[in-house]
């Protein structure tokens, strides 16, 4: 979960899945501020010991973003836009540390699950949204969680 496709592209579903249920006019222009902001900070020289700080940065960012399809009346105004921005930030962030532009490019088309969220969601199945939001807010709080905890196996003990 460290580098590679998967970080941004679990970002950009959690943008298009809250994307899904903030107005329609709100879509496009914040998921092309995404896509525009992770280009943008991917190209930036982050620091590797950095590394850390940005992928709990990215994890944090999935969480919050999935956690406002519960709050629709939230998504509204400047609302959707700054999100995407916040995604995309993030989202070229991780690439920037531990990726490839390239990585980015095959993260994107995860943008358009907004399509097909809207549609549940105009036609009154938008708890199938909600579910995969919960999905991805649990891999989320895992992916963060894991590398802080000690897991044994991962470390050296007492018997070598």
């Amino acid at each position: 979960m460290r580098g590679g496709v998967v970080p941004p592209a679990l970002l950009f579903a959690a943008l298009a899945c809250m994307l899904a249920f903030a107005p329609r006019p709100a879509r496009l222009p914040a998921a092309l501020a995404a896509l525009v902001a992770a280009v943008l900070v991917a190209q930036l020289p982050l620091r590797p010991a950095w590394v850390e700080g940005v992928f709990l940065g990215c994890w944090a960012s999935i969480v919050a973003t999935a956690a406002l399809v519960h709050f629709p009346r939230r998504l509204t105004g400047r609302r959707p836009l700054l999100l995407g921005v916040n995604a995309g930030a993030w989202a070229g962030a991780t690439v920037a540390i531990a990726g490839t532009t390239l990585d980015l490019a095959k993260a994107a088309p995860w943008l358009a699950l907004a399509v097909p969220g809207a549609w549940l969601v105009a036609t009154r199945r938008g708890v199938a949204v909600r579910v995969v939001t919960s999905w991805l807010i649990a891999i989320a709080v895992l992916a963060a969680v894991l590398p802080i905890v000690p897991t044994p196996g991962y470390a050296p003990d007492h018997m070598e």
